[in-house]
């Protein structure tokens, strides 16, 4: 039975759950709604937790709650989404926070903009400040990076080594004027934004990394060629005890070639980072002196190694994580590997995490989830050995029964068994003949894992058999699988998502009168070129925010560094045309149901209203919902209601149910 969980010690829940009445359950709303808080932060004394939780349309809130009895939460920054959204709040000190603030806007001469910044708050919301630089009406440029927190300096009370976009000012005669360009790094005091320069900006600069104790070891400057991006990165290193920087390597994003480093270690003096191994991404340390050692530290023959696992204000490396059909870690640290070892046993059956801890790594905010709960985070006092219910991430779903989710295999028309997760409609996990819908992910560099998912709960609750394959083109499973990408090699691709509904009618699990195809992203693209390929195979097509037409997509990066690089991952030749679903317009038999926000920058929302146009031109039946001001998450909780309950009602009418 589904077990309602309440915060424990603190009354922290009522603000944020919805009033209980006694109405029907409203699937749609309920999945649909955005999760009750998001981006858990522990204070660096442990005394105190920040949260964001959702307001109303794209609008986000950050509370502090002090974690003593009688506390209530407080509300420090409200953001309206209109453009602007707090992604996500962390302490610098124990009385102040540092937020990461995104939006969308439109220009009229690039379009669809998305941007960032940063700004540092008190706990009682006094004293906000922006940290990111401020262009003026005399920038010479376009800032969209706000920046990015390299070390959060623990030892120091409110003060951080961020990196900064600098733009060159026209007032170049005058003593205001600059001609500083690029990417530098400043130390901030996020109280009086006295700045201090550490490395002076480069317009080739892309990343800076610290040894979790304020000193740089490593920093990455982007190749150009005729102003664009190569996808070559040049990483140096800067020894200990030295001011002599010194070339550690190369890393090739497009090729996957060479070391790509991802954190410092000041105690081993070694980079961590990630390499090819015998076409598959391991993790590698390389010693951080003249003779460049490199040592093996973790792989895998059938996965990528995803990346590491680091915990507290330090960002210690404890470890390195991988997904097989379920993500795993190895632990290095063998405190780390101990403790959740030990809640393992006391949260059986569940994914876990820490979240966030104290600097002194004694107090905890530790995640646990799963394929069939969204997930509750605890408190965690290591001194104590207790653990406290503290929050649920989905208030809305506390109670209901949810489905889970299982890792299969089907076999692909030439035979290879391709990865998948099945999810049957809750206490209909034998029944034949449903109804049914292959559920391609996103990128196409992505895969699915095992965990909870809305998209596919909310269809299981509505009674439809869910398959999510891993295809071919999928990342994760090394470049064997990965192909040339789900844009080039996007034959294999779709043959393996319609695979995956032969399998389910095969099965005798799905009715084949009322299979269905639902994506988002690429694959709303690849629902969509499922019908171009296979007319009859998919009853009904939903595609969300869907690539329509390649050569459109190419196209939107014209203006930006790395169109040569989204040029040539999208390709050149036939396929362009093939494989555009609005090139094809005249092959797809069954009615089609659109959404896109006009606010999307990955996939324009053009490309969703030029496939409308064709799709009624041929005759067909299509319907395009518009999202105004959404992007492309359609971050909004009547949105996403409002898109669940729509499709939930197009598959029954195609379907004739």
């Amino acid at each position: 039975m589904p077990v309602k969980r309440y915060v424990g010690l603190l009354l922290l829940a009522a603000p944020l759950a919805q009033a209980q009445t006694a109405a029907p359950f409203d699937a749609a709303a309920a999945f649909g709604a955005r999760p009750s808080v998001t981006d858990l932060s522990l204070s660096p004394d442990g005394k105190s937790v920040a949260y964001v939780a959702p307001a109303s349309g794209q609008g986000t809130l950050l509370y502090t709650l002090r974690l003593e009895k009688g506390a209530h939460p407080k509300q420090v920054v409200y953001a309206d989404g209109k453009p602007d959204r707090l992604e996500s709040c962390s302490w610098v000190a124990s009385d102040r926070l540092v937020c990461l603030v995104y939006g969308v806007s439109k220009s009229p001469y690039l379009g669809v903009l998305p941007w960032t910044r940063i700004i540092a708050v008190n706990a009682d919301g006094t004293n906000l400040k922006l940290l990111s630089t401020q262009p003026n009406m005399y920038s010479r440029g376009l800032e969209l990076g706000g920046g990015d927190i390299v070390d959060w300096l623990p030892d120091e009370n409110g003060s951080l080594l961020m990196a900064r976009t600098y733009l060159p000012d026209a007032r170049l005669e005058s003593r205001v004027g600059s001609s500083a360009l690029g990417l530098g790094l400043d130390r901030i005091d996020t109280r009086t934004l006295k700045i201090t320069h550490i490395l002076p900006p480069d317009p080739t600069a892309v990343a800076y990394i610290t040894d979790g104790r304020g000193t740089v070891r490593i920093k990455g400057f982007r190749e150009t060629r005729a102003g664009l991006d190569t996808g070559v990165i040049h990483y140096f290193f800067l020894p200990q005890n030295s001011r002599e920087w010194k070339p550690l390597g190369d890393y090739n994003s497009v090729t996957g070639q060479g070391f790509r480093p991802l954190a410092a270690d000041h105690d081993l003096n070694v980079a961590y980072g990630l390499k090819k191994k015998d076409g598959r991404w391991a993790m590698y340390t390389v010693t951080l002196d003249d003779g460049l050692h490199e040592e093996l530290l973790y792989s895998r023959p059938d996965v990528d190694v995803a990346g590491l696992v680091r915990i507290g204000r330090r960002q210690r490396v404890v470890g390195v994580s991988f997904v097989t059909d379920v993500r795993h870690a190895v632990y290095l640290s063998s405190d780390i590997k101990q403790l959740l070892g030990s809640l393992a046993r006391a949260l059986p059956g569940s994914l876990l995490r820490i979240g966030d801890t104290s600097t002194d790594e004694n107090t905890m905010l530790i995640f646990s989830g799963s394929d069939s709960d969204p997930g509750v985070y605890y408190l965690f006092d290591r001194k104590a050995q207790r653990l406290a219910t503290f929050l649920v991430v989905r208030d809305e779903l506390e109670g209901v029964k949810l489905a889970t989710q299982q890792p299969i295999l089907y076999p692909a028309d030439d035979g290879v068994m391709i990865p998948a997760y099945l999810t049957l409609p809750p206490g209909r996990e034998n029944a034949k003949g449903l109804p049914a819908i292959v559920l391609p992910h996103g990128g196409p560099s992505a895969r699915d894992e095992w965990g909870f998912d809305w998209l596919s709960q909310f269809f299981a609750n509505r009674g439809y058999a869910v398959l999510q394959p891993n295809f071919r083109g999928s990342s994760g499973y090394g470049d064997a699988w990965f192909q040339k990408n789900g844009f080039h090699s996007w034959r294999i691709a779709i043959g393996d998502i319609l695979a995956a509904g032969h399998w389910l009618v095969r099965q005798g699990i799905a009715d084949p009168s009322k299979l269905g195809i639902v994506g988002w992203s690429y694959g709303g693209y690849a629902a969509l070129q499922s019908a171009v390929v296979e007319p009859g195979t998919f009853k009904a097509v939903v595609a969300i925010a869907p690539v329509t037409d390649l050569a459109a997509l190419k196209d939107q990066y014209r203006h930006f560094t790395n169109f040569a690089l989204a040029s040539d991952f999208i390709g050149s030749g036939p396929h362009i045309r093939e494989g555009s679903p609005i090139d094809n317009v005249d092959r797809i038999k069954v009615p089609v149901l659109l959404f896109h926000g006009t606010l999307d920058f990955n996939v324009n929302y053009l490309q969703s209203e030029h496939m409308a146009e064709r799709l009624k031109a041929a005759g067909d039946r299509c319907e395009l919902v518009t999202f105004e001001n959404l992007d492309h998450y359609l971050e909004d909780s009547n949105a996403r209601t409002e898109m669940l309950r729509k499709s939930d009602a197009f598959l029954r009418q195609a379907f004739g149910m």
